[in-house]
């Protein structure tokens, strides 16, 4: 069977900003992983109870920046096998909040609105940690609130860093 399709092509720059911090690998990920509770798609229902408001606002409670973990993988534990030496965690994180929103005005964004963030180990002390800035990716959308959208997943995600010790990305300065 084979479907008729309409094809549209969206071109957008990324922006990849790169942190590389004198924070110890390990003491990092902790912090991150306090500051971003996990929470999977199973308890956000089981916690939501109908009340959207009141879920958003626990959600704040636990974390500040109103970001949780959706998944959590460490590449390294299996490419170690591969000889590889630099240890290196990657999550996906979301805002409820702000994608239940660009959910209903494009559910495609949705795609943009998760963000992942890399920390890996340096040959010197410290962790590079990485992300792509959200903005950039919402903006391709061309649908105005989308873009907001993107700049409060920008604030929010900047307000995390800082929630970890690290200077605000100039990227993500309000």
């Amino acid at each position: 069977m084979s479907y008729e399709v309409d094809e549209t092509v969206f071109e957008y720059t990324a922006r990849r900003i790169r942190l590389a911090a004198n924070a110890q690998f390990d003491a990092l990920v902790d912090a991150f992983e306090a500051a971003v509770p996990s929470l999977s798609e199973a308890d956000a229902r089981a916690q939501l109870s109908g009340d959207w408001a009141a879920f958003i606002r626990g959600l704040q409670w636990e974390s500040p920046s109103g970001f949780v973990r959706l998944a959590t993988s460490r590449p390294s534990d299996l490419l170690q096998h591969a000889g590889s030496t630099t240890r290196s965690v990657v999550w996906t994180i979301a805002h409820h909040g702000i994608a239940a929103r660009l959910h209903r005005l494009d559910p495609g964004a949705i795609l943009s609105a998760h963000v992942r963030v890399e920390a890996h180990t340096t040959a010197q002390p410290g962790t590079i940690l990485t992300f792509d800035v959200p903005s950039a990716r919402l903006r391709s959308f061309e649908i105005n609130k989308v873009t907001q959208g993107g700049a409060e997943l920008d604030r929010a995600l900047g307000d995390l860093i800082e929630d970890l010790g690290l200077p605000r990305p100039a990227a993500l300065r309000r």
